[in-house]
């Protein structure tokens, strides 16, 4: 058997531990798998975010990242410190340079940094890989990089973030607010105390802009990505999708278009009937469509100390096996420029709640909002005074009341438009609520 494959590990926290568990657990099987031993020899690690039951005291310790990712003794740098830049990145580029092979799970660094790093890496002959970076344990990027380097792929979306899944379906099962379930899923460790990156829909995003060069051969482009994240869903929505025949789901979704690819983080309504409304919990689900394989749906643990190593220990097998492939599947300067399509111009059905107050001729001016901007309305819920309807709360005649509508297919920009001349009309009392449809 060769000589072993030695290991540079800078972080031992949740992800870092996962790995040296791995790794001790099955050694002998993973080396008869690569051909030769796969061992960690120095590790980098800040004592108060270390993982306290993982064991570090038979590794030499490096006195920084930087250091570590230039030592001679180690043939691969691995990166599980995140962040998009700062000692992360400093690191990378320095183990690049230095000419050693490089597994990261860092999805921001990449998203923000990934053309001038893979360059970097090619450059000097060495890989960069990254199966971790996306949906943790699910193999996605070595599906789209390798298995289906044979297809066109038209489109590639997905349940990117574990927290924002668990928290809707946290509500729809339970009939609480956003803010009663992130309260418990920041108390169970499902949600960061400050749960911006996930809620928001920017830990998505860094993964949605990752995927999209996979796909569609073009160079990483994180700042074209549209974010909504999911504050604004109210256990209303939720119902009433549920009623309409939908489920609610923080969706990232890249779609090559005519104009272009549109990159686009927000809450989706996807039938109940589909794969991706099942996915229900902390699970990840990433479905791609080519013209030839047509629709691939993977499903499995997007985060988590295991999960997330088992994706790491997979580019190590591949670095001791001599794989060594560009790290966006072509190479960097085959990879296209990114040409964005017009968000505004998406077409689509639309989930629309308005909270419009109870009055004479109210209604008829909506209506004709809508007209103006040639939408066409498919289903419509209105809670009358003294009426009660799944969803919506029981109210006294003259306070304002719910109206959900459907619409057919039309295009963003003018549903946006009427709902901008309708809360100028005044006959609402709050922000209208706009959820995209996807037929997937």
């Amino acid at each position: 058997m060769s000589d072993g494959l030695k290991i540079g590990l800078a972080g031992v926290g949740t992800v870092g531990g996962g790995l040296l568990q791995l790794l001790a657990a099955h050694g002998e099987s993973l080396a008869a798998r690569a051909g030769r031993p796969i061992e960690v020899v120095a590790v980098s690690t800040l004592e108060d975010r270390r993982n306290k039951n993982v064991d570090i005291s038979a590794f030499r310790r490096a006195p920084d990242p930087v250091s570590l990712a230039t030592n001679p003794d180690i043939d691969v740098f691995v990166e599980l410190m995140g962040g998009e830049g700062g000692v992360a990145k400093d690191s990378v580029e320095a183990a690049l340079r230095a000419g050693k092979h490089v597994v990261t799970a860092n999805k921001a660094l990449l998203a923000h940094h990934g053309a001038s790093l893979a360059a970097l890496a090619e450059k000097n002959g060495v890989a960069l890989n990254f199966e971790a970076a996306v949906a943790g344990g699910i193999p996605v990027v070595k599906a789209i990089r390798e298995s289906l380097q044979g297809n066109d792929i038209r489109r590639v979306y997905g349940i990117l973030n574990g927290t924002c899944n668990y928290i809707l379906t946290q509500m729809e099962r339970e009939g609480r607010s956003f803010a009663e379930v992130l309260k418990e899923a920041q108390a169970q460790g499902y949600a960061e105390a400050d749960p911006t990156f996930d809620i928001g829909g920017f830990d998505t995003a860094h993964k949605l802009a990752l995927l999209t060069s996979l796909a569609f051969g073009t160079r990483v482009n994180f700042d074209s990505v549209y974010i909504e994240g999911i504050e604004r869903i109210t256990p209303a929505d939720i119902e009433a999708a549920g009623d309409l025949g939908y489920r609610i789901k923080l969706l990232g979704v890249a779609l090559r278009t005519e104009s272009g690819i549109e990159q686009r983080v927000h809450p989706t309504m996807v039938p109940k009937h589909t794969a991706i409304a099942e996915v229900d919990g902390v699970l990840n689900c990433v479905a791609v469509t080519g013209d030839f394989v047509g629709d691939v749906v993977l499903i499995g643990r997007g985060a988590g100390g295991e999960a997330t190593a088992s994706a790491v220990v997979s580019d190590l097998i591949d670095i001791a096996r001599g794989n060594i492939l560009p790290p966006f599947g072509a190479t960097s300067k085959a990879l296209k420029p990114y040409r964005q399509a017009q968000m505004q111009a998406h077409e689509g059905g639309y989930y629309i709640r308005l909270s419009v107050y109870d009055r004479t001729g109210t209604f008829a001016a909506i209506s004709s909002r809508m007209a103006a901007q040639g939408i066409s309305i498919e289903s419509i819920v209105q809670r009358r005074p003294g009426a009660k309807l799944p969803g919506f709360n029981r109210r006294d005649e003259g306070e304002p009341a719910f109206v959900v509508m459907i619409t057919h297919r039309t295009t963003e920009a003018a549903v946006r438009k009427a709902l901008d001349a309708i809360e100028r009309d005044g006959h609402v009392d709050q922000q209208p609520q706009m959820i995209r449809i996807e037929k997937l």
